[in-house]
């Protein structure tokens, strides 16, 4: 990996500001097919339980369940305060598990287990507790110093009574929810969270002895500025989280129903927005926190840093992991998979999961068999997202490919941003510049051959070099 440092330059992230995918996986879900079922996902179930060295097992937990909502929100879930729904979710969510768990080999370990949302701590600990009960008993969990077990927090419904409970039943990190402190924009977000009831959170996850904690943050949202979002930024570096999310706000109305609440008089221009990643890249890096990648931040000893400098680290729909070598098992309503060369996901809407899990079938709506040219793509990318480069002579040698003959077009959009200064391409690789670092994604779009579908009959087919 070359140097972690990022040169900021807002003339060429205002010119490459457009909207692209975030790359958890390749190809991106728009590209899964309804053609992809139950039959289909045991199919690669056990094609996976096959392989010489089966791989070890992530598991992610979908709650989709929140208090309140936020109005920017994008992610998959419900608003209620009526916990009686949690209890009907949990008791269709065990039957899932049942029917899962059976299909996996029980020497395939778990290394990995993430409660995403929504808001998982809707459930109680006793709940929560449960749940990872019953993985237990149906996976088999790794007993390595490595094994991750995760949950996403809103402080503002976590008792940090709570911690210590959470720690009992194996959590080891903790993700929360902030956005921004500055009380102007948390009204005009719906999301009144106090700095103390933040830190209450992050104090008693340290005290219960849980890993790391990491801190989300967004900018861009409506009604924020530089000496707010510094002041958010200088709070929370002296909270100083392991881990650092600093998102950009996508404002899609048309998509998500909750931004319709949002007043668009009070949404920053693309200058503005830039100065607000800019003074957090500058204040992160003077606190000593390293750039991961697309967003994200950690301080050099955290697991991630340490993954990414010896070239282990992973990305996936949980964001950064350090488990690269690991099939992932969704689990919930919306909830996605990769298990082999496949995705596949859940119901995106509550009933239809409910009556997949009622009939007792796996609840699969859609998915898709990744091709070869696929999977070369996808190894490419993650390699960009995660390293911050491409091995064109690392991947040449795996696939049996002349890389620049396969990626001839891919290397021709690619010039522009070459002499923009983006990328280098060396002997053997291409890398991502201190100004490219934050543009890993444009670099990707570069090599995604559904975002400039060919013609029916010229669909690349995939050749080796002979």
């Amino acid at each position: 990996m070359h140097s972690q440092h990022i040169a900021f330059d807002a003339g060429l992230l205002r010119r490459y500001d457009r909207p692209g995918p975030r790359y958890t996986s390749y190809p991106t879900a728009p590209q899964f097919a309804a053609d992809f079922g139950e039959v289909q996902l045991r199919e690669v179930v056990q094609a996976s339980n096959e392989e010489p060295i089966p791989r070890r097992l992530s598991l992610y937990v979908h709650v989709p369940f929140c208090f309140s909502p936020c109005f920017y929100c994008g992610c998959n879930r419900i608003i209620t305060r009526d916990l009686a729904r949690g209890e009907a979710y949990l008791a269709r969510l065990h039957r899932e598990i049942a029917l899962v768990a059976p299909m996996f080999d029980r020497d395939r370990e778990v290394i990995q287990l993430h409660f995403g949302g929504g808001t998982p701590n809707f459930l109680t600990p006793q709940q929560l507790g449960d749940v990872v009960d019953a993985l237990r008993r149906q996976f088999h969990f790794a007993e390595a110093g490595d094994r991750d077990i995760s949950i996403e927090i809103d402080p503002r419904f976590c008792e940090p009574g709570w911690l210590p409970e959470l720690a009992k039943i194996g959590f080891n990190r903790a993700s929360l929810g902030v956005q921004d402190f500055d009380p102007k924009v948390q009204e005009a977000v719906n999301r009144i969270q106090s700095v103390e009831e933040t830190r209450a959170v992050v104090d008693a996850s340290r005290k219960a002895g849980l890993r790391s904690v990491n801190i989300d943050l967004i900018y861009g949202l409506p009604g924020q500025n530089l000496e707010g979002f510094g002041k958010t930024l200088d709070i929370v570096t002296e909270i100083r989280p392991d881990r650092l999310a600093v998102y950009s706000y996508a404002h899609m109305p048309h998509l998500f129903k909750p931004q319709k609440q949002i007043d668009e008089a009070l949404l920053l221009d693309g200058e503005a927005k830039l100065a607000l990643l800019q003074l957090a890249v500058e204040k992160l890096s003077e606190a000593g926190y390293v750039y991961v990648g697309m967003d994200h931040f950690a301080l050099p000893d955290d697991d991630l840093a340490r993954a990414q400098a010896r070239g282990g680290l992973h990305r996936n729909f949980m964001g950064y992991t350090t488990h690269a070598d690991s099939d992932l098992v969704g689990l919930g309503v919306s909830a996605i998979s990769h298990i082999g060369n496949s995705f596949s996901q859940n119901p995106r809407d509550l009933p239809s999961w409910e009556g997949a899990i009622d009939a007792g079938r796996l609840p699969v709506f859609r998915g898709m068999r990744l091709s070869e040219d696929d999977e070369l793509r996808a190894d490419l990318i993650q390699s960009l997202m995660c390293q911050g480069e491409i091995p064109m002579a690392a991947l040449e040698r795996r696939y049996g490919i002349r890389f620049e003959e396969y990626f001839g077009e891919e290397m021709e959009r690619l010039r522009p941003l070459a002499e923009d200064g983006l990328v280098r391409v060396l002997p053997g690789r291409i890398e991502a510049t201190s100004q490219g670092r934050l543009l890993l994604r444009n670099i990707a779009m570069c090599f995604d051959r559904y975002l400039a579908p060919p013609e029916p009959d010229a669909r690349p087919r995939f050749s080796r070099a002979i």
